[in-house]
């Protein structure tokens, strides 16, 4: 009996000791938007709960289960997890069975929003099942902006087919959702995290070569205008959700932070990069069990609202997956005079481009720390345009006080500040003018000339100051 026992504990010791690796592996989201994740493999874009060194990067490449447990390159069977359970039990181990996913949404499971149709279109498709849910005019394209609630017992991509069958003319697609690009953090104290805009050479204070900017757009979650940091700051916010009263406002934590990194008071705790700049801020979020999250419907009215507004530099700290609706408001903008600056993302290295950085006429900004690493969660890829300051940068708290923040959100405004000083020292500057000076004049980082990982560069504002004064 005692040696039943001692095996049997020795059985148990073994399979407490015993690593079983589970692999990550990319799964594209079904018809109605949801992506499955592993419940083993769930991995969140912030660092919150302890984050090194501001992750980034340095010696190390994490790449997000790379070879860190030391038995990860050792093979055959007597490393197998699954093999040596069955030996053990003689049974199929938990972990080998199939895993119940989380089921994260991409999309409205419900809704094709689409632009350009006409009346006799709109008819059709309510004859066909589908249901006008909302209806916007808007400036920036051509047409009505529709969201169409589908029919019952009809799949999400037949909807979005039957869409375009009826109305080639207009653009459709589903009603993709955005988020906020997470706060990440870790701790230092407010002068050490405010190093990190000296490595750009920010100006004390936009005098001398450079105008005061002109007025800047931000798309983000709501704000908290009574913070310290924004007292008496020049900041209107637009929420497209107040009249809706079964919508709960959006988190602060995001908004609050990017707009103080902004135009934050200059005598505060955590000024602003531009104190005396002018914000026009439009709440496109709405709140939910799984956070913050917009709606491309959303995105390209906030993008109108903007443009019918006169603002000419807008910042899009937020990311989701490519939209044919969102793309064409881009295009839009980008015509109308708009220079759209955006993060590339916190998904990680290896993460294919989000959006809306992974747009061609958007900017596309990652970060680096103040040693000029990349941020290791940071997205890579040929579409990145320039790299900016996006670890440990110091600024406002949701409530009351600042923290220290990591992402490509909070690198994000460095560049749309300096086009904003730009467009203001040349206001006859096209986007895509702007877009050559301030990549031209970038401070080549990594492999010469352009890279997928730092772009053309670091952002250099003092040049950009000097360069606009002298054309």
């Amino acid at each position: 009996m005692a040696d039943m026992v001692s095996a049997y504990t020795l059985k148990r010791a073994l399979l407490v000791c015993t690593v079983i690796p589970v692999l990550s592996l990319p799964v594209p989201a079904d018809s109605n938007g949801y992506l499955p994740l592993f419940v083993a493999a769930a991995h969140a874009d912030d660092d919150d709960g302890g984050d090194d060194n501001g992750g980034s990067g340095g010696g190390r490449s994490d790449n997000d289960g790379s070879n860190r447990g030391g038995n990860n390159n050792r093979s055959g069977p007597a490393f197998s997890g699954g093999n040596l359970i069955q030996k053990l039990f003689g049974t199929q181990p938990r972990a080998q069975r199939p895993a119940r996913a989380l089921r994260v949404a991409t999309h409205s499971p419900s809704q094709i929003i689409a632009v350009g149709l006409n009346a006799d279109n709109i008819d059709r498709l309510i004859q066909a099942g589908f249901t006008v849910a909302e209806r916007v005019d808007i400036q920036l394209m051509p047409g009505e902006l529709v969201r169409l609630a589908i029919p019952r017992r009809m799949t999400l991509q037949a909807a979005r087919d039957a869409v375009r069958n009826e109305a080639p003319q207009a653009v459709a697609d589903f009603n993709h959702y955005y988020a906020p690009e997470s706060t990440a953090r870790r701790d230092c104290d407010g002068d050490e995290c405010a190093m990190v805009r000296d490595v750009v050479g920010w100006p004390e204070a936009s005098t001398g070569s450079c105008q005061p900017p002109v007025r800047i757009g931000l798309v983000d979650t709501s704000i908290n205008a009574s913070h310290d940091a924004l007292a008496r700051a020049d900041i209107e916010i637009v929420r497209l959700h107040r009249d809706d009263v079964s919508e709960q406002e959006s988190g602060r934590q995001h908004g609050t932070a990017v707009a103080a990194l902004l135009v934050g008071r200059a005598d505060s705790r955590t000024p602003g990069l531009l104190p005396q700049g002018s914000l026009l801020a439009v709440d496109a979020f709405r709140s939910g069990k799984s956070g913050d999250r917009a709606e491309a419907f959303d995105l390209i009215r906030a993008l109108d609202a903007l443009s019918a507004r006169g603002v000419k530099v807008v910042n899009l700290s937020l990311s989701g997956p490519a939209n044919a609706l969102l793309e064409k408001a881009v295009q839009a903008a980008d015509h109308n005079g708009i220079i759209l600056v955006a993060a590339a993302g916190n998904e990680g290295p290896n993460s294919k481009p989000v959006y809306p950085a992974g747009y061609e006429s958007v900017v596309a900004v990652t970060a680096v720390d103040r040693a000029r690493n990349p941020y290791r969660r940071a997205v890579r890829g040929d579409h990145i345009d320039i790299a900016a300051p996006g670890v440990g940068v110091w600024t406002a708290a949701s409530v009351s006080g600042a923290r220290s923040k990591n992402g490509t959100s909070y690198a994000a405004p460095f560049v749309t500040a300096a086009a904003a000083l730009l467009k203001a020292s040349r206001p006859d500057l096209k986007p895509d003018e702007i877009r050559a000076l301030i990549t031209g004049n970038a401070a080549d980082l990594g492999r010469p000339g352009r890279d997928e990982i730092f772009g053309w560069g670091l952002l250099d504002a003092r040049q950009l100051c000097l360069r606009s004064a002298e054309q």
